[in-house]
Formats: C-alpha cells, sequence, structure tokens
C-alpha cells in the first residue's frame, strides 16, 4: 500500500496550485513598458536559491540589469548585431548539435513556422528573420534583462543544477503575476557582454532572461506550443507487488 503524501501541516501547498504555475509559465516575447521593483526580483532571486545543486557548489551567477544598465548593454548589443549581423554572434559552447535528429528537428522546425506565423514573417524572408531576432538584444522591451554566468572551469553537470535555478526564476517569477523568456541567444553576444559587466575570463555566458509584464495583445505571445505527453517521453518499468498474506 502507497501513504498518502501528507499536506494537512501545509494547507498552503496544494498541487492545484502549484500545477496552475508550472503550467501557466510560457515565453514571452514581447513585454508591457511596466516596471518591475528591484524588491520584487530581490524576493525572485532569494526563492529560486534553493534549486538543487550537487555537493551544494550552487554555480549560478546572475547580473541583473535595469534601467540605464540595461538600456547600455541593449544599445551594444544591438549595434553589434546591425553591423555584423549574424557574423556577431558566437557562443562559448555548443548549444545544438551540427546535425539535429529527429524527433528534434521536427519540433525546432514546427516552433520556427509558429512563431513566424504569428508574427507574419516568411522564412524565406532574411530580412525579416534578422530584424526578429534583433529582438532578442532588447530583452523584447522587458524592464528586466538578466544575464547569468558561470564558472567555466566547472563541469557540465553543473549546468544541470543551473537549468533547474533558472527553471525556479521563471515559477517564482509567474507566481507573482510576472512573464519571462530565457534567452540562449545572448550567450551568442558574450563578446559584448564581458566589457559591459566586466566578466572575468572564468566567467562564461550560460544565458539571458527578459523578465516584466506581459503584452497580452501580442500575438507571439499565445502560440499554444504542443507538449508531449508522458505516454512519448516516459517508461514506466512496474512490477507486481507481492503482499504476504495477513
Amino acid at each position: 500500500m502507497f501513504a498518502e503524501p501528507r499536506l494537512a501541516a501545509r494547507p498552503w501547498l496544494t498541487a492545484p496550485l502549484i500545477d496552475e504555475v508550472i503550467e501557466s509559465r510560457r515565453a514571452i516575447r514581447r513585454f508591457l513598458p511596466q516596471g518591475v521593483s528591484p524588491q520584487t526580483v530581490r524576493e525572485i532571486l532569494a526563492v529560486a536559491r534553493h534549486a538543487p545543486s550537487a555537493s551544494n557548489i550552487q554555480p549560478w551567477t546572475c547580473h541583473v540589469l535595469t534601467g540605464a544598465a540595461r538600456d547600455r548593454l541593449v544599445g551594444d548589443a544591438l549595434a553589434a548585431f546591425r553591423a555584423d549581423g549574424p557574423q556577431a554572434l558566437s557562443s562559448e559552447y555548443e548549444f545544438y548539435p551540427a546535425e539535429l535528429p529527429q524527433p528534434f528537428l521536427g519540433r525546432r522546425a514546427a516552433f520556427g513556422a509558429k512563431l513566424g506565423g504569428a508574427l507574419g514573417v516568411d522564412q524565406a524572408d532574411m530580412a525579416a528573420r534578422l530584424q526578429v531576432m534583433a529582438r532578442n538584444f532588447m530583452f523584447f522591451e522587458a524592464p528586466v534583462g538578466i544575464i547569468f554566468t558561470i564558472d567555466r572551469r566547472l563541469e557540465r553537470a553543473s549546468l544541470i543544477d543551473y537549468g533547474c535555478f533558472l527553471q525556479n526564476v521563471m515559477l517564482a517569477a509567474r507566481a507573482r503575476g510576472l512573464d519571462t523568456c530565457p534567452q540562449q541567444t545572448w550567450a551568442m553576444m558574450h563578446r559584448v557582454i564581458r566589457p559591459a559587466l566586466g566578466l572575468g575570463e572564468e566567467e562564461m555566458v550560460v544565458c539571458g532572461m527578459a523578465m516584466g509584464f506581459a503584452d497580452p495583445d501580442a500575438p507571439e505571445n499565445a502560440l499554444n506550443l504542443a507538449r508531449e505527453t508522458p505516454e512519448h517521453f516516459a517508461v514506466f518499468h512496474e512490477e507486481e507487488m507481492l503482499c504476504a498474506a495477513a
């Protein structure tokens, strides 16, 4: 017999509430100009720090950008991108393999088609696609931008810990009525970010994140991306439980 989870001591901790926060998280690509208080961002990071990490090494460092500091980085990144286009981009780590296998290639293509359709951009229109990409370096107009870095001397296992931390940031933000967009694109702008933020040689840019209030009228914020069900990605290895007769 399986024991029921004991939540009576914490009546506020209910599955429907937590499930709603998780399921309502979306990658937002157009934000309202409404600001976010610094105290709220501090609260979000204070909650996110409880993410698990191997041997409690806590590999994350966050550079929170608002106001003039945000605007300076956005200006530098846009200037570099407009001057050199895709040649301005170079990540310090591989994000996708050279040949993305199925079914992952198909999922990425379906996402690109949906986003392009929402924005009215044809996949063959390279100029329009570059304009869309440039908006990444504006944090999609979000008032808060965060650049996440990691000590490059750590191994890939620490990136698993980092993923847990990033998810905590996004869920803590969502629980406070905010929205986010994790942006690997910022890792490809590390040559601009490094001098702008005074990063040491050991700091590697993992990603960026836009944070603010979603524009409810933006079509790119309503993509309704499909998620595979557990029947497609989980294998349940069950065995009969042998119970001794009473």
